[in-house]
């Protein structure tokens, strides 16, 4: 270990390897649990520290952290720090009050005075417990009353972003909420810091004087100057190395100039981040610059120095535990109770308020800050600062899950998915069809289908284009706002469908579990149709596994999946049909593109040796079918699975379409990768649309109609026998 770690180059560049991969490490296992990563980071760091590597391995700790290289690694976190500071201060975009104003600032006070209030009557009781003697009282509860007043805005962010909540109302305000809540408990806390660091009465005056001057200077002159940079400072490839130059060194002075005031050097890089002009991209262009460096290698060398500074065996008593257990219900109870009960008193309902209160109850990493400054100042001691660090731990883990179910994805479903207001029962004379578009090439012909089964769309049919975005795995919402590549995918599809002339009306919102959000859709939307576009499978996945897979078995309607092979039209079908639930869907939904646009439809009737209702009620659908003039059954003599596949790739051959039931035999039940299973997909000359059917709920009645109304076909089976 000493030959590894024998020049302090070597020990920092080890660590920071250690402390990369175990954030990253976690990272994964905290995003299974849909857990933002901020948790993995502090979590990693506590487990670096002397509460699990310094129990099970002492001697490698000492080695990989001795005292003497902590000065190195807290001057590097530092750095990653303000720089972190900046990225949160970009992201204050305060011209979200407009129209908010009146709320937000309302539940933001109340958010900032109840926890501030709870935390300095918290004060009383702890501090001759929990504060060393020489910490005046004054000091002490007024860093609890700030520490508790902290929400990590950029946690919350991303949450919301994760969660599909930010372009939602409850969204909206509750980032201003956050936005103005964040601004004023750094004012306050650095109000605190001042105090705390004041030797006097003459002292804090001067200190607070030059604060004030300080920010007139940045409000009145260098953010005018900073706007003339963004307007000068970029070139068609973007940024140039002088703009970001100069505002580095507009950085770094200004944090310059709070620590030399005495309000620490992060008040600095914050307000520099806030008074950056987000007009023409520039904040944008300068997060994308310096966020990825900041998030994965210098802000995890501030998580591994608080964790090293965490020690929970301090907390060696029940009564320690239940003195944390309160720290923890006082900040819940505060930040949530204050923000929930405001947002209610402003008009929201009881879902949302109660969403709002569960975030703005997220603290992470900014409270993390607060407790290494109260640390270092000797305000806390390392006993509260565990306790604490608990805390902020709790109190972020459990936004999610609570989220999650004060919004189920059925409820995020219906609020993202309905701009126009429309009811969420479908009328009972129309056809609905959701079209899930995850690529910009499989538009046309998902239109080209629906525009079969549509024909010329009457009054009561609804057609949905629904694209999922896949989440950013950025911190910054700057950079996860930003128009990812496949932003246009469904410009194709709208396209096609106006050339149709099918209403298409889109829908696109982010999402971390596509299959889940499409089949939510389509319950809120009542669907009739999931029409999903088919992309070629990872290495060793079935054909149709993964997300078709998922869709396929929980979707509340029927589902059909297109493998498009150069489908412009659909003139001619085949329908192979060996009489299964999914072949008699295929079937009738062949029968609807005859009633809807006059298709000539050939079915291939393979016969099955099976008897009983199932089989009655397939031969008498191909009786029905029989009967029009557009649909010829042929009758093909029995064979077995491979010959029959066979058959119908041979007869495919001049087709425009194949239809075809998500049966065994046909080899598309199941998700096992096969030569054989899946032959038909492989080697069909022609495009595919492969039909799942979902028997519909009893309070709905049928989800496919056998035709428009005026048809006489078969309606769909009301059992699975």
């Amino acid at each position: 270990m000493a030959f590894l770690l024998h020049s302090p180059l070597t020990l920092l560049i080890a660590q920071l390897l250690v402390i990369i991969i175990s954030a990253r490490l976690l990272g994964v296992m905290a995003r299974k649990v849909h857990q933002p990563l901020v948790i993995a980071e502090i979590v990693a760091g506590i487990l670096l520290g002397p509460s699990l590597l310094g129990l099970v391995a002492p001697t490698v700790r000492d080695a990989l952290f001795p005292a003497a290289s902590l000065g190195t690694l807290g001057m590097l976190s530092q750095l990653g720090l303000m720089l972190f500071m900046f990225l949160v201060g970009l992201e204050m975009d305060l011209g979200l009050l407009r129209g908010r104003g009146k709320a937000a600032v309302l539940i933001s006070n109340a958010g900032i005075v109840a926890p501030f209030a709870l935390g300095a009557v918290l004060a009383v009781y702890i501090h001759p417990i929990l504060s060393d003697p020489g910490v005046p009282f004054s000091s002490f509860t007024l860093f609890m009353g700030a520490a508790m007043s902290i929400t990590a805005f950029p946690v919350l962010a991303r949450i919301l972003t994760e969660r599909r909540l930010l372009r939602s109302k409850v969204g909206a305000l509750t980032i201003t909420c956050a936005a103005v809540d964040d601004v004023t408990a750094w004012c306050i806390l650095a109000f605190v810091v001042s105090i705390v660091r004041s030797t006097g009465v003459g002292h804090a005056i001067w200190t607070t004087v030059f604060a004030v001057v300080y920010i007139l200077v940045m409000l009145l002159v260098v953010q005018r100057f900073l706007g003339r940079l963004a307007a000068r400072g970029s070139d068609r490839e973007g940024l140039t190395q002088n703009a970001v130059a100069v505002t580095f060194v507009l950085l770094f002075l200004s944090s310059w100039a709070t620590e030399l005031i005495g309000i620490h050097a992060l008040f600095g890089a914050f307000l520099m981040g806030a008074i950056i002009p987000r007009e023409g991209g520039f904040a944008r262009a300068l997060a994308e610059k310096i966020e990825d460096v900041v998030v994965i290698v210098l802000l995890p060398t501030f998580f591994a120095l608080s964790g090293l500074r965490t020690q929970i065996g301090l907390l060696d008593s029940a009564s320690d535990w239940l003195l944390c257990a309160l720290i923890i219900v006082v900040a819940c109870l505060g930040k949530f109770g204050g923000s929930a009960l405001a947002a209610r008193y402003t008009g929201l309902g009881w879902r949302e308020a109660s969403a709002l209160g569960i975030l703005m109850n997220t603290r992470g990493l900014m409270e993390l800050i607060v407790l290494n400054i109260g640390l270092e100042l000797g305000v806390i001691s390392p006993k509260l600062f565990t306790m604490m660090v608990l805390m902020a731990l709790f109190t972020t883990f459990i936004t999610t899950p609570l989220l999650q179910w004060v919004y189920p994805p059925e409820e995020l479903a219906r609020t993202l998915s309905e701009p126009l207001h429309e009811p969420p029962v479908r009328a009972p004379e129309g056809f609905g069809v959701l079209i899930c578009v995850a690529q910009g090439s499989s538009g046309p012909g998902l239109a080209t289908v629906a525009g079969a089964l549509l024909g010329v769309a009457r009054g009561g049919d609804r057609l949905y284009g629904l694209q999922l975005l896949r989440p950013v795995e950025r911190t910054s919402s700057l950079i996860d706002l930003a128009p990812p590549e496949d932003a246009n995918a469904l410009a194709p599809l709208l396209e096609r469908g106006a050339q149709l002339g099918l209403g298409v009306r889109p829908l696109s919102f982010v999402s971390s579990a596509p299959a889940r959000d499409i089949c939510s859709v389509a319950e809120v939307k009542g669907v009739d149709l999931v029409l999903l576009g088919w992309h070629k499978p990872l290495l060793g996945q079935a054909l149709l596994g993964g997300t078709v897979h998922e869709v396929l078995e929980h979707a509340p309607t029927e589902v059909a999946v297109l493998i498009n092979r150069e489908l412009s039209a659909i003139r001619k079908v085949l329908v192979p049909f060996h009489g299964s639930l999914h072949d008699q869907a295929a079937a009738r939904m062949a029968a609807r593109m005859v009633a809807a646009t006059g298709t000539h439809v050939t079915i291939l009737h393979f016969p099955d040796a099976a008897t009983g209702p199932a089989r009655a009620r397939a031969d008498a659908l191909l009786r029905e079918l029989a009967e029009a003039p557009q649909i010829l059954v042929i009758e093909r003599p029995a064979a077995s699975d491979h010959d029959a596949t066979e058959d119908v790739i041979s007869a495919a051959i001049g087709q425009d379409l194949v239809i075809v039931g998500a049966a065994a035999e046909w080899g598309l039940a199941g998700t096992t990768f096969g030569l054989q299973r899946e032959l038909l997909l492989q080697r069909c000359p022609t495009s595919i649309l492969v039909v799942h059917h979902r028997e519909a709920p009893r309070d709905r009645g049928p989800r496919i109609p056998t035709a428009p109304p005026g048809g006489g076909l078969v309606p769909p089976a009301a059992d699975q026998a």
